[in-house]
């Protein structure tokens, strides 16, 4: 039977959850015991003792020692999310005692990173010793981050999330998309391309935005063929697959394709989406108060409109 919240709070200790990062890590009692030094009697009692808390076992036993299953993996998983969110606080901490530092983490979607960089470059010239996190991610993956509590602020689309009201949003900071592709792609040099010479391209997209918007601009042209899309959530992987394949096109962000167009990494295509990309803003929960390196962060977007 799975265990309720309450449970799992008033009966789990953080030092059994580093047991089974040692356990996962050593495959062995004896050596997860060794690593945070208690007895090896004591290890297999807490195992046990954290096995009834959740239910079920969470380790398979075997000649070569133990490895975690399907459930185990889980659980230890998230013990190492909780491990990183402790060291969060203590670095936290500091800074506040201190005086300095802290800790914040920044999320945004591939366009708003260079926005996101700009600011943290300003944030570590005030506060050189800042613990930072910055993460990439599309505007659901990271409204998700923000309700766990995983990063202090994004700078995403409010309307991606399943309460946008829960969040407080500041600015609306544009994002035009330029379609590119490799510098020998045979559309590079082509006069103004009406949407029929590239809707048989194959497609570099980031996912659930993108790939709408392309669908939109099918539609306004009459095409009712699929479109041939690849989605790719990495701002690097998309650019090493169009370093690498001269047969596909890509759609980025005004920001990151004029930087790439500009070292001769990419090239634009000479053709203008009818579909307007919509714009992001700063969000931030309404249930929790920011840190102060958040504060800061919050107060330069505020500052700059």
């Amino acid at each position: 039977m799975t265990p309720t919240l309450d449970e799992l709070m008033s009966r789990l200790r953080l030092r059994q959850l580093r047991l089974l990062m040692a356990l996962d890590e050593c495959g062995s009692i004896h050596r997860a015991a060794e690593r945070v030094a208690i007895s090896q009697p004591g290890a297999t009692r807490a195992l046990n003792e954290i096995e009834a808390t959740f239910g079920a076992p969470l380790f398979m036993r075997s000649a070569r020692g133990l490895e975690a299953n399907d459930l185990g993996r889980c659980v230890v998983r998230y013990a190492r999310l909780i491990q990183t969110d402790v060291a969060h606080l203590r670095e936290e901490m500091i800074g506040i005692q201190q005086g300095y530092g802290g800790h914040l983490a920044v999320g945004g979607t591939m366009g708003a990173i260079a926005a996101i960089v700009e600011a943290i470059v300003k944030l570590r010239a005030e506060q050189p010793s800042l613990s930072l996190q910055i993460v990439e991610d599309t505007s659901e993956g990271l409204l998700r981050l923000l309700d766990q509590g995983r990063i202090d602020v994004a700078l995403c689309r409010s309307d991606f999330g399943r309460r946008p009201a829960d969040y407080h949003c500041h600015g609306s900071f544009p994002e035009p998309l330029w379609v590119v592709a490799n510098p020998t792609h045979p559309l590079v040099n082509a006069t103004v391309p009406d949407f029929a010479a590239l809707a048989g391209q194959a497609w570099i997209v980031y996912p659930v935005s993108m790939p709408r918007m392309l669908e939109q601009e099918f539609v306004a042209a009459g095409l009712s063929r699929p479109v041939k899309s690849i989605e790719i959530s990495s701002t690097y992987a998309i650019l090493a697959m169009l370093a690498r394949d001269a047969g596909v096109l890509a759609l980025l962000p005004e920001r990151i394709a004029s930087d790439q167009v500009a070292k001769g990494n990419v090239a634009r295509i000479d053709y203008t989406l009818g579909t307007q990309n919509p714009p992001f803003e700063l969000l931030w929960r309404r249930d929790r108060e920011p840190s102060p390196a958040a504060k800061r962060f919050i107060a330069w977007y505020q500052e700059s409109g």
